[in-house]
């Protein structure tokens, strides 16, 4: 008899055999292989953290107990012992998300999926029990090895430590690796841990499984052995920093034996007072493909065959973030002041390739953005070019930095936002929108955002090459789409995709907004409506051409795929007013809310970014029936009055 469709609560699990508790974690594996397949997310984490998962329910008593989950993404456990077995929309309009949603149950708390916060929420959370006369309800903070890197998690343990009074368990998911294998000072307290008889247990265990596999077992295993190292080694080896937190300490435990993790979440939980228990597993446990998978261990994957793992997804194009990274390593061929800079996202940005062809000019600091910046203005004052590449997402952790310590000094630091915009199923805490709002109000800044691969790796060029100011290049998740070559290019570098005869709409088009702003001046030349298009290339400054562009046409419309609360159209806006053009500009770009998982195109539909819409708008703006309404004609010219209409079709 299966198991898996019997668990509709944690509570379920109370009445299930340590045998049984084994076979359930066996058709867990394989139901998460099996779906995760078809849908694609983040499949190595989740099978790292099984048995972790069915122990924290069996101990714990959620949602009266509250479970916080650090980064969320491996959460998928927790889903279905909550009862949301329906994997078949995964990451999917109206599917389950990819992380924690408080809408999907009460059993989710954090939705953020930004790293190195949980010990920080689940501080509050447990404060707040205890001043509110709840001291018989518990707090479980999951937090990876790899969280650890963030000095967020520091600072909640040195306030965590202050108060011994608080019913709140930190356990730490120890499998050596964010994406890759974690790094840092702390990784390398080992020694002490290692000579634990329960360590060179589980040691000999998982030597004797990859020894199984034969020499690419091995090989493979030497590889990755430094991640079953423990991480919270220090709190036990470091008898200065252990007793200045006076914090419990269970562990290491082997975080893949069901009874061992009961055994000690029990124990922590009856100490009534902070306690880590520290958990060595293993990502991927259970599938051999994540397992031989050295770069990440399926940290996240596409559609794949369960088989296999091979990719079952074909790319018509290179990605964005490939041609960033060829064309970087390019460039540092060159120019040997260029070094690189990624906070634990080594591969995911690109600059593992950089890495592979000069080691010693690649930095990957740990899951810390703010140290990532504030150490690259260093670089810069020591001579160097630093290019910090990051999600977009996540350069809002570091904007103080970007400010004060790259901007104030006028650093040469390129930033490179992987990610921007509209980026799908991972859902809000994912989408880089905020990136053009937020940074465009730092002085002396410079932004642009490529409209293809051909101007990526223009626009990088140009961007290494400026020491005195930070530089910004951003781009989209996913493959490059079509080349757009301009008719002609302005004395201050904006690209001219295309001019009529009559300069009725000036479209300004940021990055690869460019190819549906093409789209809507075909419909607004079926309408005899002339549109010029234009690609900035560098949006921020606003270039003195785009104001004497817009002086000559009755309208200005940006589109961009950033939030348009002050994003570039309100840039625009503002300078052209400062420079005494009336022009009305219509400023296109996403809605301040928190964008739900569904694909770019679906989002982008539902917020009204479509050629369809757009050109519709602009119709009515142009004939005077839409505000903000263009200018009048010009006495001689005329336009379809049936425009509005054909608009539609």
């Amino acid at each position: 008899m299966e198991l898996l469709p019997t668990i509709r609560d944690p509570r379920d699990l109370d009445a299930l055999s340590h045998t049984q508790l084994e076979q359930l974690a066996d058709e867990i594996r394989r139901f998460l292989v099996a779906e995760v397949s078809k849908t694609g997310g983040h499949l190595g984490p989740n099978l790292g953290v099984v048995e972790l998962t069915l122990g924290i329910h069996r101990i714990f008593d959620s949602p009266r107990d509250a479970i916080v989950w650090d980064t969320g993404h491996q959460s998928y456990v927790h889903k279905l012992v909550t009862g949301r077995h329906d994997f078949s929309r995964l990451r999917q309009k109206d599917g389950l998300a990819g992380y924690p949603q408080r809408a999907e149950s009460p059993h989710d708390i954090v939705e953020s999926s930004h790293a190195s916060s949980s010990l920080s929420w689940a501080d509050g959370i447990s404060r707040a029990y205890e001043m509110t006369g709840q001291g018989d309800r518990h707090v479980v903070a999951v937090v990876g090895d790899g969280a650890l890197t963030g000095g967020m998690t520091w600072e909640a343990l040195n306030n965590i430590t202050d108060d011994n009074s608080r019913n709140l368990v930190i356990v730490v998911n120890d499998n050596g690796r964010s994406y890759a294998p974690t790094i840092g000072g702390m990784a390398r307290f080992l020694s002490t841990v290692r000579t634990r008889r329960s360590y060179r247990t589980f040691r000999r265990r998982t030597e004797a499984m990859f020894d199984h596999l034969g020499s690419p077992g091995r090989a493979f295993y030497r590889g990755v052995r430094g991640g079953l190292h423990g991480f919270l080694s220090r709190f036990t080896n470091n008898e200065a920093l252990y007793s200045n937190l006076d914090i419990k300490y269970v562990g290491p435990i082997d975080g893949h034996d069901i009874r061992d993790v009961e055994r000690a979440l029990r124990q922590a939980k009856e100490y009534e007072a902070p306690v880590i228990v520290h958990a060595i597993t293993q990502k991927g446990k259970g599938y051999e493909p994540a397992l031989a998978d050295v770069a990440d261990q399926f940290h996240a994957v596409g559609q794949i065959d369960p088989e296999t793992g091979e990719s079952v997804e074909t790319a018509s194009a290179p990605s964005w973030t490939s041609v960033f990274a060829d064309e970087l390593v390019r460039l540092a061929d060159r120019d040997d002041r260029l070094v690189g800079i990624t906070a634990a996202m080594l591969r995911p940005t690109g600059l593992h390739k950089l890495a592979e062809k000069h080691p010693h000019r690649v930095f990957d600091v740990g899951i810390a953005e703010q140290h990532a910046v504030a150490s690259a203005a260093g670089l810069a004052y020591g001579g160097l070019h630093p290019v910090v590449a990051v999600y977009a997402t996540f350069i809002n952790r570091a904007f103080d930095q970007v400010l004060m310590d790259v901007a104030l000094h006028k650093a040469g630091v390129t930033f490179v936002l992987d990610r921007a915009g509209v980026t799908g199923p991972d859902g809000a805490s994912h989408h880089g929108v905020w990136d053009l709002s937020i940074l465009q109000v730092v002085p002396g800044i410079r932004l642009a955002a490529p409209r293809d691969a051909t101007r990526l790796r223009e626009e990088l060029a140009e961007a290494v090459s400026v020491d005195d100011a930070p530089t910004v290049i951003r781009f989209s998740k996913g493959s490059v789409g079509n080349e757009f070559e301009a008719v002609r290019r302005t004395d201050d570098g904006v690209d001219v995709l295309r001019e009529a005869p009559h300069k009725d709409v000036l479209i300004v088009t940021v990055g690869p907004m460019a190819k549906l702003g093409l789209e809507v001046a075909d419909r607004l030349a079926a309408q005899g409506i002339g549109a010029t298009v234009v690609d900035p290339r560098w949006v921020v400054p606003v270039a003195g051409s785009i104001i004497d562009l817009a002086r000559d046409h009755r309208i200005v419309v940006s589109i961009e795929d950033g939030v348009r609360v002050g994003g570039i159209g309100t840039r625009i806006r503002q300078d052209l007013r400062a420079a005494g053009v009336d022009t009305a500009v219509d400023e296109l770009g996403l809605p301040d809310e928190f964008l739900e998982h569904a694909t770019r195109a679906e989002i982008l539909e539902r917020v009204g970014l479509t050629a369809q819409a757009i050109a519709r708008d602009l119709v009515a703006q142009v004939l005077g029936t839409r505000i903000p309404v263009a200018r009048p004609l010009p006495e001689d010219a005329t336009i379809d009055t049936d425009a509005n209409d054909r608009s539609n079709r």
